[in-house]
């Protein structure tokens, strides 16, 4: 069996822009002589050192503003660090930005021609590849049409169409297939699979946490210009919703200090909520099986009778995957007015791995909300290695004779 070899090798890259705060080009002339005063650098890549190894499929992962489409387009070769050096081996294939290498008076089948010359290839190579471009794409009727005239959609057919038949050795993908449709995002997995299997290399900038855990056998996290992990991707997906759950709890707290009245506001209020396990100490992960208690806890300052306290758990793509209520489970509660703490227990968990959130709401007893916190607790399940979803269940594959 051979070694696999580098095709990327990322050394030490640090990107450095220079945001100007004139807002106009009056400002900047009026202020050309001490321009220093209106500009500061803005770190996009602090340090980066990569190796990405062919045949392996690798997702950039991280917030919004973390360096991941630089830290893409430095591979693509699209800009120079400005510091550290990328070498690359091999044809490359990138769909970095909507239109992007589209010349939007050219027709679609102008722009074939145009973009695979771009990547390398020979008009001759490109007359054998047009009619599978084309059919994959999905746009025959409009190849003839001007690309200005095209939906978004219709860009990233004809542009991911283009870059898969070049036969690149390195495709790059930003979160472009985002766009497409459901049937035609399908195909285009599809297709990054067969890549798979080719034993190309592929590094692919998504939001879809499920995506980089299903298809890539690495994962690199960036949070504010640096790397932070690089490593399995059901640990970068997990390390990652720690960053955010961080992040949102911040948010939280600054929007409280700035307005403390919106804690309070109103007279029925959501105080707090705790997730624990049975048998394990608070913030432990909870287990397929365990039997799992929310604690909320209510108050109401002029009192309240005939309320009912909720509960809603989401996974990490918002998704309900459970909920319930007081009234659904036959409960009467007490009149409320100093605070009062209702616990929710729910028995033998079977939660797929991932993070998950809690909302709790206090209702009125005709169902309307009087007070919500989203997403007031989060809590965590394992990574398990059998399957994907947000359902845990241990599978068993038999073969059948005919």
């Amino acid at each position: 069996m051979s070694e696999s070899v580098s095709l990327v090798q990322i050394n030490d890259v640090s990107k450095r822009f220079v945001i100007r705060k004139e807002k106009s080009l009056k400002e900047r002339l009026v202020n050309a002589g001490r321009s220093a005063k209106f500009k500061e650098d803005f770190w996009a890549l602090r340090n980066i050192s990569l190796d990405i190894e062919s045949g392996t499929t690798i997702g950039l992962i991280g917030a919004n503003g973390s360096g991941k489409s630089t830290l893409l387009k430095a591979i693509g070769g699209i800009i120079e660090p400005t510091s550290g050096t990328v070498k690359r081996r091999g044809r490359l294939a990138a769909l970095l930005e909507l239109g992007a290498g589209f010349h939007q008076d050219l027709t679609g089948k102008e722009n074939v021609y145009l973009n695979a010359s771009i990547l390398g290839m020979s008009r001759k190579q490109t007359d054998g590849f047009f009619d599978d471009i084309v059919e994959f794409s999905g746009i025959g009727d409009f190849i003839d049409t001007q690309v200005k005239f095209y939906s978004s959609g219709m860009y990233v057919r004809l542009a991911f169409a283009v870059a898969i038949h070049v036969n690149p050795d390195l495709l790059l993908v930003d979160e472009v297939l985002a766009v497409g449709d459901e049937a035609f995002q399908r195909k285009c997995l599809d297709k990054i699979r067969a890549f798979q299997a080719e034993g190309r290399t592929i590094v692919m900038v998504t939001h879809s946490l499920a995506q980089v855990t299903e298809f890539c056998d690495r994962a690199v996290l960036l949070s504010k210009g640096e790397m932070v992990f690089d490593g399995l991707p059901h640990v970068a997906t997990s390390e990652f919703r720690d960053i955010l759950e961080e992040g949102r709890q911040a948010d939280i707290a600054e929007r409280l200090a700035e307005h403390p009245e919106e804690e309070s506001l109103g007279e029925a209020r959501v105080v707090s909520a705790t997730v624990r396990v049975e048998g394990k100490a608070e913030g432990e992960s909870i287990e397929p099986g365990d039997d799992v208690t929310i604690a909320a806890t209510f108050e109401h300052s002029a009192g309240l009778d005939g309320w009912v306290a909720a509960i809603q758990i989401d996974n990490g793509l918002g998704q309900v995957v459970y909920g319930t209520t007081s009234a659904r489970v036959d409960l009467a509660l007490p009149r409320l007015t100093s605070p009062q703490t209702v616990e929710f227990v729910i028995r033998n968990v079977n939660f797929g791995a991932g993070k998950y959130f809690v909302n709790v709401s206090l209702l009125s007893a005709d169902g309307q909300h009087l007070a919500d916190r989203p997403q007031i607790s989060s809590f965590e399940v394992p990574y398990f290695s059998l399957a994907t979803g947000t359902v845990f269940a241990v599978p068993e594959v038999r073969v059948v004779a005919a």
